[in-house]
């Protein structure tokens, strides 16, 4: 299989988007999940789904305009972006059950990062580790599936 360097270069050029895309994401869901866990004393699980819900929203549009650049049937991607939030939704759940209470991480002391004590530090550095199993299964999932675009469709953008 021989590589296209354009090809290369422009998926490279959409990784970095994505990136950036997911710093403003991640940064906006855990903004959210602190304030509504730590300052309003709401649950783990109400505080991540609502966190969440703000960071699809954006990600919805940035990915779509600028990201992957699609101009394809609206409501069909909106309906398999959101089939792809829940099932990576489930995984981060999944993944934060394991660490909470498999693992234990729930109790962790507040004073684990030594420069940044806060409240139920366990709690937050789960949400933390768990971002990373939904990003990454929700880049692939949004790539092959809602923003895919067809070979034989395929426009230099």
């Amino acid at each position: 299989m021989k590589i296209n360097k354009d090809e290369a270069k422009q998926t490279g050029i959409q990784l970095l988007k994505y990136g950036v895309i997911g710093v403003l994401n991640t940064l906006i869901t855990l903004v959210v999940f602190y304030l509504m866990n730590t300052r309003l004393g709401l649950s783990y699980g109400i505080s991540n789904v609502v966190g969440y819900i703000f960071g699809v929203i954006n990600s919805f549009l940035w990915n779509r305009h600028w990201v992957f650049k699609t101009n394809n049937n609206f409501s069909r991607e909106l309906l398999l972006f959101v089939c792809g939030f829940l099932i990576c939704l489930a995984l981060q759940l999944c993944v934060s059950w394991i660490l909470l209470e498999g693992l234990g991480w729930k109790n962790l002391p507040d004073d684990i990062i030594p420069f940044f004590p806060m409240q139920k530090a366990g709690q937050n550095i789960v949400m933390v580790v768990a971002m990373v199993a939904y990003t990454l299964a929700n880049y692939v999932y949004n790539r092959t599936v809602t923003f895919r675009v067809k070979p034989d469709t395929a426009q230099d953008k």
